[in-house]
């Protein structure tokens, strides 16, 4: 994973690359020519000549691979992380090393169903990866569609209407509800939102578990809808940023009880550095007092779900914006997203009053079959332009 912890050599172990056999000395005319015949079993000879030199290089790498799982999950247990990034694993055959007397069998069944994602996504992306190398994405970005701003979007609506700007998800299923709607147009659901007054859209690009698809983002960039967009995704490498860049992403999701500090500041200057907005997702107290100390944060987001037994608790914004975190907010002059939770007028002005400028609302709205009036239902009154 980039901008956590790098592979290193094993020491004692040299990484020279082989040499090639295409290079041979040339014959004199004195030499007796090779028969055609002869060459597969002069191929098996130097085949085994270079096989032990070979696994030797590739045990080490899968030392300093599991290696580095290992320093991951203790850098996020130190900062209360209990989501595990991928199925522990038994150590290679023969490890001697640095983690050889703290090994914990701890099962490879998921503790739930956000650790159960992360899971599915660290073999996803890895595929993603193979076919699509970050150098080939940021020849791509290089002729990409300008971003749009995201949080000046929402800023601008919260003045407009007093009432914190509104980033409506494009969203056809979750894991705890199921199908929320069974005929899912996405683009004509952004534009029914883009009308009832959305200030930017949420679009889900999760498939397995949410149903959704970075064709979905693209395909709303591509119609022409003019509010700005936010990939949501479950964020576990940079690739993946530079990929929702090109997708026609104005902002993306980090989620902090999966990334460790180091990830959330490395990625959120990646974003800063491609014109993307960063929502950093917290749930709980430690989650947001981590964040506040990181540099660079201007878009906060309090989900209201808790993300490991998906209960929900409006109670929880008001909780984590209470005394001093909330006026080191109002200092740093910190946009926070309300999410999760949020059904009705009075709901929404519960979240506004403990301090939010912006919700995040998906399944009130998307589940009306009219998108737009399922917002005025939402804030009481009509807030189109």
């Amino acid at each position: 994973m980039e901008g956590l912890v790098s592979l290193k050599t094993t020491p004692g172990i040299s990484f020279q690359s082989i040499p090639s056999f295409n290079h041979r000395p040339r014959r004199s005319s004195m030499d007796l020519p090779v028969r055609r015949s002869n060459f597969p079993s002069i191929r098996a000879q130097q085949s085994e000549t270079i096989s032990p030199k070979k696994e030797e290089e590739e045990d080490a790498l899968k030392v300093k691979e599991w290696e580095v799982g290992m320093f991951q999950n203790e850098v996020a247990a130190s900062q209360g992380i209990r989501i595990r990034r991928r199925p522990p694993s038994g150590p290679p055959l023969h490890y001697v090393g640095p983690f050889e007397f703290r090994l914990q069998n701890e099962g490879n069944t998921p503790r739930n169903i956000l650790e159960e994602i992360i899971w599915h996504k660290h073999t996803e992306v890895s595929k993603m990866k193979e076919k699509r190398p970050l150098a080939s994405l940021k020849k791509v970005i290089e002729n990409a569609l300008p971003t749009r701003d995201f949080l000046g979007a929402l800023k601008a609506a919260h003045a407009r209407t007093g009432l914190p700007g509104l980033i409506a998800e494009v969203k056809k299923a979750s894991p705890s509800r199921g199908i929320l709607r069974e005929n899912f147009d996405p683009v004509e659901i952004a534009r029914a939102y883009e009308k009832g007054g959305a200030a930017c859209l949420s679009v889900l690009t999760d498939e397995k578990y949410f149903k959704g698809s970075f064709e979905n983002l693209e395909a709303i960039r591509n119609a022409g809808v003019k509010c700005p967009l936010l990939c949501k995704e479950f964020v576990i490498d940079a690739w993946q940023i530079y990929y929702a860049r090109i997708k026609g992403a104005d902002a993306i999701l980090l989620i902090a009880a999966v990334l460790p500090d180091l990830d959330i500041r490395y990625m959120v200057k990646i974003c800063k550095m491609l014109g993307l907005t960063a929502l950093v997702e917290v749930h709980d107290e430690r989650e947001i007092d981590r964040v506040l100390g990181i540099e660079g944060i201007e878009l906060i987001g309090i989900n209201n779900r808790n993300l490991e037994t998906f209960e929900v608790d409006i109670s929880n914004t008001k909780k984590l914006l209470e005394g001093e975190r909330g006026q080191m907010i109002r200092e740093k002059d910190i946009i926070v997203v309300g999410e999760s939770g949020l059904f009705t007028p009075d709901d929404v002005a519960y979240v506004q009053e403990a301090g939010v400028k912006a919700v995040l609302v998906g399944e009130s709205i998307v589940k009306q079959s009219d998108p737009g009036k399922g917002i005025t239902g939402l804030f009481g009154k009509d807030i189109s332009l």
